[in-house]
């Protein structure tokens, strides 16, 4: 075995291969001997070489690693420095008092090394240096890396020293006021709120973002103190501060001589150019806002890229939904701009009441197009008795698609308004597909013995499509007098017809056996389409009535009407149908054999165990697979895993 007197002998070689290996070696090995060979390493011209040696430094540790690099920080060539940097800033700690040393050093980029390394070091023992350095040093770079150190080490017991140095030059300002961020201590507010009074405002700015940063609660009452003061720019930054510490809901906590102010600062940010403070100031009137403020944020909102800024449009609008009603956001709904007309609907259909039903009505007649469906749609959400009329109206008058579809679904499906049922009826002779489908799904949606009459009757209407919206709809508004119109559908020469005609019976499955009669009628249908309606729907039978049937169709010759048989027998558990599932494992389609595998599964049982056994030799590894997985759920139901 190789010993630690051979590896240094190694480190000796001029061979690249043999230099690398070997330093690789004295890292596992942790050769202290090997040390200050491995140190001169580092200035190797082979990348190879230097990242062996730097892992083995790493790996070793200790004093010794220290000191032997401590001396590449003075190397002439900047990527040994920064290796060495980056070694230190790792093992840099294992000689505490080394690295100390390096503050009194003459040479000034040394003591920023020094500093930069002792930020590494996790020690609390480091806050003391580095605050000697901050207040001390004659080099603002040092007294600036060492407000950046303290930062790293994040012990609050830098806070003292790091407020002192607010008095500092600008430069190294900013780097404590984010080493106190970083620190969140509490006496980092006092300190930071102090020097906003003598800090310029580009320093005043990065202060008040910090304080929101932190987050404690006590730098609150001194930000609102100082608002009133401050520029426009600053003053905006606080509300984002403010509202960053405190959140939207509790500013109606404050006392009531700083809420009314706070709210026309919060009214102001609105205009600033950056959108996080908009944002915070759309935040806090949600909680705070008034009629203004509606104005203000209806404007703001109407700008946003419903596509690029989707939350801060959600949030504008919520926040004049929370606002409620207000004399701008009634006027926004005649406003030139398409967009604050768009938001103006939309926070309205949010509000929602009686009020805002007629105020949305009201401006249907004189909207243009975009609007009256915007219209149309908000009060399709939110309206309710009140809107009758008005939709009943619609159906009579308007055109355009997607109102009419508003308007169908609110007195179908929503309201269920019978008294709308013959002129919706008129619809269905609509050219348009999807006018014709919103008139079928409202008629059915309203029911009742009236449209059972009219659709009984168009169920023998020459037209096929009209037969088939027969059909569809007796079978969602039920009734046992449908049973014969729906057996005689089964019968029509139109395939969609009958599938439609199988979907209706099905609501008759469990009630007697007439409605599982006529479901089974269509096994045996010409077309593959049918028959695949049928599988389906026997297998949502209740009771697993259908089960039996649905054996009589893994003989279908159409592989997909198989394929869904299969499922729904595995779903079913049938029990009885392993036989007829046994040799589909073999079935010429492989997608019959792997869905027969997964049923058999499903089903469980010593025959389905046995069977998928013996398919584990089979050579398709899909199939064995498939296999695997089924014997594997068989096992897990028994417990035997």
């Amino acid at each position: 075995m190789t010993d630690c007197k051979e590896i240094v002998t190694k480190l000796s070689a001029e061979d690249i291969d043999a230099l690398r290996e070997a330093a690789y070696e004295a890292g596992e090995m942790g050769c202290v001997q090997a040390v200050p060979r491995l140190a001169a390493l580092l200035a190797s011209a082979s990348l190879g070489v230097q990242e062996a040696a730097d892992f083995a430094l790493r790996k070793i540790g200790g004093k010794e690693v220290v000191t032997a690099v401590l001396p590449l920080l003075r190397s002439d060539e900047a990527p040994v420095r920064n290796l060495s940097m980056d070694i230190l800033r790792q093992v840099g700690g294992d000689d505490f008092s080394s690295l100390v040393a390096l503050l009194h050093d003459p040479d000034p980029d040394i003591r920023i090394f020094g500093t930069d390394i002792l930020g590494s070091t996790n020690n609390r023992l480091a806050v003391t240096p580095l605050c000697d350095a901050l207040l001390k040093d004659p080099e603002v770079n040092v007294r600036y890396q060492a407000a950046v150190s303290l930062g790293e080490l994040g012990q609050g017991a830098a806070a003292k020293c790091l407020g002192k140095a607010m008095e500092d030059d600008e430069w190294v300002q900013f780097a404590v006021i984010e080493a106190l961020a970083k620190l969140r201590d509490a006496s980092s507010v006092g300190a930071l709120v102090k020097a906003l009074d003598k800090s310029s405002d580009l320093v005043a700015s990065m202060i008040v973002e910090a304080l929101g940063e932190i987050g404690n609660i006590k730098a609150v009452a001194m930000l609102i103190r100082r608002m009133d003061a401050s520029p426009a720019v600053l003053r905006n930054k606080i509300v984002k501060a403010v509202l960053h510490i405190l959140g939207g809901k509790s500013l109606t906590l404050l006392p009531a001589k700083d809420r009314g102010k706070f709210r026309d600062y919060l009214l102001a940010a609105l205009s600033d150019d950056d959108t996080e403070i908009q944002d915070a100031a759309i935040r806090g009137l949600t909680f705070m806002g008034d009629a203004a403020a509606s104005g203000e944020i209806l404007r703001l909102a109407a700008g946003m890229d419903p596509d690029a800024e989707p939350e801060r449009l959600e949030a504008a609008v919520g926040a004049l939904a929370a606002i409620g009603l207000s004399d701008n956001l009634r006027a926004g709904l005649s406003h030139a701009d398409p967009g604050v007309r768009r938001i103006a609907v939309t926070a309205l259909s949010r509000i929602g009441g009686e009020k805002t039903s007629e105020l949305l009505i009201s401006a249907y007649p004189g909207a243009d197009a975009e609007l009256r469906r915007n219209i149309a749609a908000a009060l399709g959400q939110v309206a309710g008795p009140e809107a009758g009329d008005f939709f009943l109206g619609l159906v009579d008058q308007a055109r355009d698609e997607a109102v009419l579809k508003a308007a169908l679904s609110y007195l179908g499906r929503k309201m269920r308004v019978e008294a709308a049922g013959e002129r919706i009826f008129t619809l269905l002779s609509d050219p348009r597909d999807d006018v014709k489908e919103a008139a079928l799904e409202a008629l059915t949606e309203i029911g009742g013995e009236d449209m059972r009459k009219r659709f009984q009757a168009l169920a023998g209407d020459p037209d096929p499509v009209n037969r088939l919206m027969a059909v569809y709809a007796l079978g969602r508004i039920g009734g046992p007098d449908n049973l014969e119109l729906i057996s005689k559908a089964l019968l029509d020469e139109v395939s969609d017809i009958r599938k439609v005609a199988l979907e209706a019976a099905l609501e008759f499955c469990g009630e007697d056996e007439k409605g599982l009669e006529l479901i089974v009628s269509r096994l045996d249908d010409e077309a593959p389409e049918v028959r695949r309606t049928v599988v389906e729907l026997l297998g949502r039978c209740p009771r697993g009535l259908g089960a039996p049937y649905l054996s009589r169709a893994l003989a279908d010759p159409d592989d997909w009407v198989r394929v869904r048989a299969v499922e729904a027998l595995g779903v079913l558990r049938a029990a009885e149908a392993v036989p007829r599932l046994i040799p589909l494992l073999g079935d010429a389609s492989k997608l019959v054999a792997l869905k027969a595998a997964q049923a058999l599964g499903d089903i469980g049982g010593e025959s389905a165990f046995r069977a998928l056994l013996e398919t584990l030799g089979n050579e398709d590894p899909e199939m064995q697979a498939a296999s695997e997985e089924a014997i594997a759920r068989i096992q897990d139901r028994q417990g035997d895993r």
